[in-house]
């Protein structure tokens, strides 16, 4: 096992991969699904504080919503980080417990986030978005959180 990386670049290089991986799937997503250009994906992020008039903002509000995404990446990766350095479960099975985080930050951020924020939200999504976002946040959220966490508190195992 390599040597560990400190908290702080495990939890700067957990944000940005979470950032990133979660952004572009948003992107992809939702030009496929509903023919969404990238700058209203930023804006309907923005749109959960500002609620509607975000999306006459132009790039102004992409920006707010750029920022509030990563510090919403940010503080998911921070959370995991803090478990797992009191939970030693969380960094000696990360994987498991990832994917779980993972599906927990999704139900957390679709039934308590979304329905409490300035966008009126109506729940249920479509069965495809429910299911893009399970595996997105299980696999590009949660997994990333645990291994960057792990990578950070797990034990260095010295040769013999």
């Amino acid at each position: 096992m390599p040597a560990r990386i400190s908290p702080g670049r495990a939890i700067l290089y957990g944000t940005l991969v979470v950032g990133v991986l979660d952004i572009i799937d948003a992107i992809v997503f939702s030009f496929l699904w509903r023919d969404t250009p990238p700058i209203q994906v930023f804006q309907s992020i923005a749109a959960g504080l500002l609620g509607r008039p975000a999306f006459q903002g132009g790039g102004a509000t992409a920006m707010l919503g750029g920022v509030i995404h990563f510090f919403n990446a940010f503080s998911v990766v921070t959370v995991y980080h803090f478990a797992a350095s009191r939970i030693s479960a969380l960094t000696r099975r990360p994987v498991p417990c990832g994917l779980a985080y993972g599906v927990a930050v999704f139900l957390f951020m679709y039934y308590v986030v979304l329905p409490l924020s300035a966008l009126t939200v109506r729940l249920p999504y479509p069965w495809p978005t429910m299911v893009n976002g399970v595996l997105i946040h299980a696999l590009a959220v949660g997994l990333p959180a645990a291994l960057f966490a792990r990578a950070a508190l797990a034990p260095v195992e010295r040769p013999a």
